[in-house]
């Protein structure tokens, strides 16, 4: 095996939404590896705080504002990224939302509000891709499932349908797309701890574990919550040569959660 299968020098990657947290992670990696970084966020606000956070860690990033669920918008931003920084050669789908709602208190609004972003969105996105990735015989596109595309759990029913859709879309991809030399794969992460989930680990008054934390501690073989820097090794393969010949498939980073029934009460 040669080990330059896991660089990425002058490669365009566009990672959706990754001012923060798992796509910035990614990034990281990717640009530690050689890529050129390019992202999109929804307003100027978060585009200064993305811009802000990538040039703490030297990282020469490109960010654009653009919303994953606007096919115009997203077709004239792959355009532009064509024209100033190169064809797209990776795009990792991380934008994504979650409402912790019960489905009966659900409005409808509200579940195609999440199925536009965490679905529609990386359809959206991987359409406007594709082209390229064609013409130039070779691309990967990573889309950010979850372990919700496997299990459902209460409250999260908009959530799991997207990411369980997310999962068969990324299916179909390598479906219609393998013999262009294109891999589409999935990654589902575990319980991550990111700002997103930081109120499901604070202390109690008491000073004791969150119950949600101790939950998902003792369901994790592990024994912990995953962090962004879990996600940045498989991302990368898959992004990379390495992966070449790995299409279709789902890698789930979630400390063994999916493997393990649980002890015994």
């Amino acid at each position: 095996m040669d080990m330059n299968d896991f660089r990425l020098d002058g490669k365009v990657a566009l990672i959706t939404g990754a001012v923060y947290g798992i796509g910035f992670a990614i990034a990281e990696a990717y640009a530690a590896a050689g890529a050129k970084i390019v992202f999109n966020c929804l307003d100027e606000k978060s585009l200064q705080m993305g811009l802000d956070n990538y040039h703490a860690k030297g990282i020469d990033a490109k960010g654009y504002i653009a919303d994953v669920t606007n096919e115009e918008q997203m077709q004239a931003l792959v355009k532009q990224i064509e024209e100033e920084v190169g064809t797209i050669d990776i795009l990792v789908n991380n934008a994504g939302i979650i409402k912790r709602i019960p489905m009966l208190e659900m409005s409808a609004e509200d579940f195609r509000k999440v199925v536009d972003i965490d679905l529609n969105g990386p359809f959206i996105c991987a359409k406007a891709v594709l082209p390229g990735m064609i013409k130039k015989g070779h691309g990967k596109i990573i889309n950010i499932c979850s372990m919700m595309s496997e299990l459902g759990r209460e409250t999260v029913s908009a959530y799991a349908a997207a990411k369980g859709g997310l999962k068969m879309l990324t299916k179909n991809i390598c479906s219609e797309y393998g013999e262009y030399n294109i891999q589409c794969n999935g990654i589902g992460p575990g319980y991550i701890a990111t700002p997103q989930t930081a109120p499901l680990r604070e202390r109690q008054p008491d000073g004791s574990r969150h119950p949600f934390d101790q939950f998902i501690v003792a369901k994790t073989p592990a024994g912990r919550w995953g962090t962004a820097e879990d996600l940045q090794g498989p991302a990368l393969f898959l992004a990379s040569d390495a992966s070449n010949f790995v299409n279709g498939q789902i890698l789930y980073v979630d400390g063994g959660i999916l493997a393990y029934i649980g002890k015994q009460p």
